[in-house]
């Protein structure tokens, strides 16, 4: 497919999905996000796709929502815009999302960045949630996610104060993975998601909506969820093959059947 505010690749079995505006930092407008759900939502239906990776450039993952197209409307206007329900697309991706960042990753880049269910970030990065000193808040889920990966005392202090945190800090907190030399984030984060790309897709994906019942429900219910997945992937191929090929110890050839 042809985009304008994108552009897209791919790598063995790896998708990739690159931010494409350098002239504003990759400023977050309606169409740009429209795009990159769009284009998440192709690669999870593609079959020879396993793995997602999402990055900008060096300069900027994304510097932020692009304020032009918030300036002027009411609130109404932007109410009835209804812009954020494409991000909720977002979570119903199923195969892993691997983001790699660098540089700029404010306000709805943070948002974004934080829908990657695994973060490779460069020394340079930037993270932070500065709505408030616009006069507003996050909207696409900053103050939620946010809240969820580094706790509420942390969560506060950068929501209400609107600073950034380095890449070092959000990895102490547990906002990002890894940090690795700015010359290196983008390889190496395609490095991890080739790596995942190798496993098993059911059990991947089963794996990721797993994690995310952790967070969401009760404990009961989720080991009754992750209980049940458990027992669905004793049915399929590939826990055949992935314990034949233990057994005869060979690699196994995962087919995601």
């Amino acid at each position: 497919m042809q985009y304008e505010f994108i552009s897209t690749s791919r790598e063995d079995a790896v998708g990739i999905i690159t931010l494409n505006r350098p002239k504003v930092l990759n400023a977050l407008n309606l169409q740009l996000v429209d795009e990159v759900v769009a284009e998440m939502e192709r690669l999870d239906q593609d079959p020879e796709i396993r793995v997602i990776l999402l990055t900008g450039n060096e300069k900027a993952f994304a510097a932020g929502a692009d304020i032009s197209e918030m300036a002027d409307p009411s609130a109404i206007e932007i109410m009835k815009r209804n812009q954020f329900a494409v991000w909720d697309r977002i979570s119903r991706i199923t195969k892993p999302i691997i983001g790699a960042v660098s540089g700029y990753a404010l306000g709805g880049g943070c948002e974004l960045m934080m829908n990657c269910d695994i973060i490779i970030a460069s020394e340079t990065a930037m993270i932070g949630q500065p709505e408030i000193k616009l006069g507003v808040m996050p909207g696409a889920g900053g103050t939620q996610r946010l809240t969820r990966a580094v706790g509420v005392r942390k969560a506060m202090e950068m929501l209400l104060t609107g600073e950034p945190i380095s890449a070092r800090e959000a990895l102490r907190y547990g906002l990002v993975n890894r940090v690795v030399p700015v010359e290196s984030y983008l390889s190496e984060a395609l490095k991890l998601a080739k790596q995942i790309a190798q496993q098993p897709p059911l059990a991947v994906q089963a794996i990721k909506k797993a994690v995310y019942k952790a967070a969401d429900v009760p404990l009961q219910d989720a080991l009754d969820y992750e209980r049940n997945a458990f027992y669905l992937l004793l049915a399929s191929e590939d826990r055949k093959e992935g314990m034949r090929a233990f057994l005869e110890k060979r690699k196994p050839r995962f087919t995601g059947n």
